[in-house]
């Protein structure tokens, strides 16, 4: 290699890592002071330092046949920064790409204000006030909650986080130990930022928020107006309780307004999938749930399928990590299997995620079957949809609709899309997707075809959660372009 190509490569790294360096304050200020969320397809690149910039444009790659270049991206960030806008969310991946194919010579600042024009409107499109939310449990999927509201702070005036809930524990050092669950994690790595206590109001004090632990054996015993909190959202992660008694229990205590739950609901609570039946739940009723992982991983991608082709009948089968409702070693468990070792067993086990289709997609009522085997892996699972459809296709047409429904329409944050033969499990840890789309595993023989999609059943299932969230207080956020 010539002295010349090597100064080339390495001189060419400095001038993208500089303009990845110039986008972060950028970024930073849309988010704390406007509430507007930038991202390239579906990597946030708020919080996100220059390498981890860089690296979100060169993985536009997997789903565009070219890399999107930083140089070309940050003219139109800074075009982006001196709008006055309204709370949204900014996919500069799509914003670049549509004004590098206009012809007509228009400058980026004419540009960026034509397509943002919408949300040109200033900060009053959400509410003034901000949303009081509580964590019922503060377990793998409560603490991941409490991750992601603490990372939408922003400027504290859309969720905020006030308190979890956990049971009584006399032990001396429990706020500390929460803390450090909370800090660091086998799974998902250490907490983005700072987090100490405040042992006089027994809180942790997480990037800024308050964050009260209170304990209770029972919803109802929980006066939150108390504390402050009123008016909030309550989100139970703990699955003690699926039907509506159980869970209007906590709507009996001061300062709780609505529930949702974190598995599937049972009788006529409804089980809502965000971005395929989450319309209109701001005002359908004070209990809702949010299915399961497995429901929110499939769902997305059966009502794309589905609308485009017809699915005549289908089975469901998921290779899903292992949970706490598992036996490390093998011991006594009430259900079949289940009490076998999770870290050295496949363990066959049922799923109601076939049958909870027909909750989101009442069309597919009686077409699926499905079943489960849980696998010596601490996170990340996957789905294999084997559907027979109502006419052919072929893998490239039906990969291309996945794709094309990955980067555009209703369902971008729901659906994820890899064209890597290289994947893995633990390279989708932290997606924030119900469901990633593997391209080069999908199988088509004529009006059969077999789909393989992975999911974070913990992160990507707990991004489902605060979608949901967002509706029902009104904090939903309009994606532009």
């Amino acid at each position: 290699m010539s002295d010349e190509k090597l100064e080339g490569y390495l001189a060419d790294w400095k001038r993208r890592e500089q303009s990845a360096e110039a986008m972060v304050p950028l970024i930073g200020r849309l988010f704390r002071e406007r509430g507007v969320i930038v991202k390239i397809f579906g990597s946030y690149l708020v919080n996100r330092d220059p390498i981890e910039i860089l690296k979100a444009h060169r993985f536009a790659r997997q789903i565009l046949e070219s890399e999107i270049s930083v140089h070309d991206t940050l003219p139109i960030l800074q075009a982006v920064s001196e709008l006055d806008l309204a709370p949204a969310r900014i996919d500069l991946a799509n914003l670049t790409k549509r004004f590098l194919m206009r012809t007509d010579g228009v400058q980026a600042r004419d540009f960026v204000a034509e397509e943002l024009a919408s949300v040109a409107t200033g900060r009053g499109r959400l509410p003034a006030e901000p949303q009081d939310v509580v964590l019922y449990g503060f377990g793998r999927i409560g603490r991941l909650l409490a991750r992601i509201l603490i990372d939408k702070t922003g400027g504290g005036d859309q969720l905020r986080l006030r308190a979890v809930v956990v049971r009584p524990n006399s032990h001396p050092e429990d706020l500390a130990k929460r803390a450090n669950l909370l800090r660091r994690d086998s799974v998902h790595g250490p907490f983005n930022g700072s987090i100490t206590l405040d042992e006089e109001e027994n809180a942790l004090i997480a990037n800024g928020n308050m964050i009260r632990v209170l304990y209770s054996d029972a919803p109802e015993k929980v006066d939150y107006r108390r504390y402050g909190i009123d008016d909030a959202v309550l989100i139970d992660n703990t699955g003690a309780w699926r039907d509506r008694e159980g869970l209007g229990r906590h709507l009996q205590a001061p300062g709780i307004a609505k529930v949702i739950l974190t598995a599937p609901g049972k009788g006529d609570i409804p089980n809502i999938v965000c971005g395929v039946n989450h319309h209109g739940i701001a005002d359908a009723g004070d209990i809702l749930s949010a299915a399961s992982c497995t429901t929110n991983a499939i769902v997305p991608l059966l009502k794309v399928v589905n609308d485009e082709y017809g699915i005549a009948h289908g089975h469901v089968e998921t290779c899903h990590a292992f949970t706490n409702d598992q036996n490390l070693t093998d011991n006594y468990h009430k259900k079949p299997r289940r009490g076998r070792s999770a870290a050295l067993n496949l363990v066959i086990t049922e799923t109601g995620a076939a049958s909870a289709v027909a909750k989101a997609i009442p069309e597919l009522t009686g077409k699926l079957t499905g079943n489960a085997i849980r696998v010596p892996t601490p996170n990340v699972s996957l789905a294999i949809l084997n559907l027979e459809l109502s006419r052919d296709t072929s893998a490239e047409e039906l990969n291309r609709i996945l794709r094309q429904a990955s980067l555009e329409g209703p369902l971008q944050y729901q659906i994820d899309y890899t064209n890597s033969d290289e994947v893995v499990s633990t390279d989708f840890v932290g997606n924030r997707h119900a469901c990633i789309v593997d391209a080069q595993a999908t199988i088509v023989n004529g009006h059969r075809c077999v789909l393989y999609v992975w999911y974070d059943n913990e992160f990507g299932y707990s991004r489902q959660v605060v979608r949901i969230l967002e509706e029902v207080a009104g904090r939903s956020l309009p994606t532009l372009p």
